[in-house]
């Protein structure tokens, strides 16, 4: 493994605050850790908060790019748990947005001694709508194809496409555009590549492995992951809350701040 010093450049890891636990942001697909400006700061009073990007997004190191490792979900837990190690984390509070949620649950299964506690906001272990089984993902397979053939074509044209419907109605112009500033920004082979291991992964059987307690934070009104993956999330995990908020969009920590960390503050004084 690769010395803390490296493993923080790679991953442009931040630290700040005092107090425990820890809590470690993770941004979502095609965003950076900027998107966390809005919550993460009120933690930093009465808690240590870690943030970084992933590989390929904001200030990461793009050389780190594996493309064997970082094909699959697991590929980026491996980074999430070598940057807790790197930090020294033990008993952290994870709070992952959309992707990040997965990614930080098979990290937890594979290292659970850095994790006390998962919020995942906005979740879903599977897009895809499978129908002879009953799961509604939100999305059919040549919509999934369609966007990711889009993104290798129309980069531009893609993210004007997809940041208003992850924004959702009401969003601000303001930050629609800067969701999709942040998608142009996004190196382009990675996140056509992390695209297609996000859109493509099926994490359900995993859900009923989480090793620590979660919190499921849902927008009422989600395009990308609709309230019934929300609950289907809740429903497999071993010990899970249900957090809705009467909001439209996927990113209740942008438009929605106050209430998005009224609940984390609220659960984790609870448990």
């Amino acid at each position: 493994m690769a010395g803390a010093i490296d493993i923080f450049k790679r991953n442009n890891v931040v630290q700040r605050g005092q107090g425990q636990p820890t809590l470690v942001f993770a941004h979502g697909f095609g965003c950076d850790q900027q998107m966390w400006r809005f919550v993460a700061p009120q933690f930093e009073a009465d808690h240590q908060v870690l943030l970084f990007d992933h590989i390929g997004c904001g200030r990461s190191d793009t050389a780190a790019y594996e493309p064997g490792r970082h094909s699959s979900l697991r590929g980026y837990a491996q980074d999430v748990v070598e940057i807790m190690a790197a930090a020294e984390l033990s008993d952290a509070v994870f709070v992952g947005h959309s992707v990040s949620a997965m990614i930080g649950l098979l990290a937890a299964i594979a290292a659970p001694q850095h994790f006390s506690r998962l919020v995942m906001i906005g979740p879903s272990p599977r897009y895809l709508n499978e129908p002879p089984t009953g799961y509604i993902g939100g999305f059919e397979r040549e919509d999934i194809d369609g966007l990711i053939d889009m993104m290798e074509s129309n980069m531009v044209g893609w993210a004007s496409f997809l940041a208003p419907q992850v924004m959702g109605a009401g969003s601000s112009a303001e930050m629609t555009r800067e969701l999709r500033e942040s998608f142009c920004a996004s190196d382009p082979y990675i996140a056509h590549r992390f695209a297609i291991a996000t859109f493509f992964a099926d994490n359900r059987a995993d859900l009923t492995l989480a090793p620590v307690p979660s919190l499921v934070i849902q927008c009422s009104d989600d395009a990308i992951a609709p309230r019934a993956v929300g609950e289907y999330v809740h429903s497999h995990l071993p010990a899970s809350t249900l957090a809705v908020i009467e909001a439209s969009g996927h990113c209740p920590h942008m438009t929605h701040p106050q209430e998005t960390a009224e609940l984390i503050r609220r659960y984790l004084a609870e448990h």
